[in-house]
């Protein structure tokens, strides 16, 4: 007897609805990732991107999903896909990870998208902490981790495919109870 994946859950918020990719999402992937001011940002994700590289990375994510392996498409309501947000387990503890295509910046849907993942993690498992990390220059990034209670554990060293180099990332990490205190202030 088979067994069946059970499907991926789906996310709702306000303007977004954050989902399992697709492969014909491959396109906008590939238009979105292949600009330097995003990709520059991601550790895994090299510059410039293909739309072949976006085809093999959909190919390869797997049906099966937990709280601390799972990528979410996230999708605008009026726009489509405009970007990405998961956990993955690279250690011990789930990392959470995301990007935004850049026409999307500045208009609140990464901190949208990324509470409502977290919830969404917290509230499916019994895991405790999150971590999570940025590459020193990323500001905007590193204030929506600390918007949702993150806080800097060290700093270190990680490869930067799209910049061909090791460049200084801000770890950070985030429990339980200081990410539903921070909700408790915005």
């Amino acid at each position: 007897m088979t067994r069946q994946a059970t499907p991926q859950p789906e996310i709702e918020t306000t303007r977004l609805v954050l989902r399992r990719p697709r492969l014909r999402d491959a396109p906008r992937i590939a238009s979105l990732l292949n600009d330097y001011e995003v990709t520059k940002n991601l550790a895994r994700v090299p510059y410039p991107y293909t739309m072949q590289m976006a085809f093999d990375w959909l190919v390869r994510q797997k049906r099966e999903w937990s709280p601390g392996s799972i990528t979410f498409a996230i999708y605008e309501k009026r726009e489509g896909l405009i970007g990405f947000c998961g956990t993955h387990r690279e250690d011990r503890i789930p990392e959470i990870g995301y990007w935004l295509g850049r026409p999307y910046w500045g208009k609140g849907y990464m901190s949208e998208a990324v509470r409502a993942v977290i919830e969404w993690y917290f509230a499916s498992s019994n895991l405790d902490t999150l971590v999570s990390g940025v590459f020193h220059f990323n500001a905007a990034s590193l204030a929506i981790q600390k918007k949702f209670g993150f806080t800097q554990t060290r700093i270190g060293k990680r490869i930067c495919l799209a910049q061909k180099a090791e460049i200084d990332h801000i770890e950070t990490e985030l429990s339980r109870e200081a990410f539903y205190k921070a909700l408790e202030t915005l």
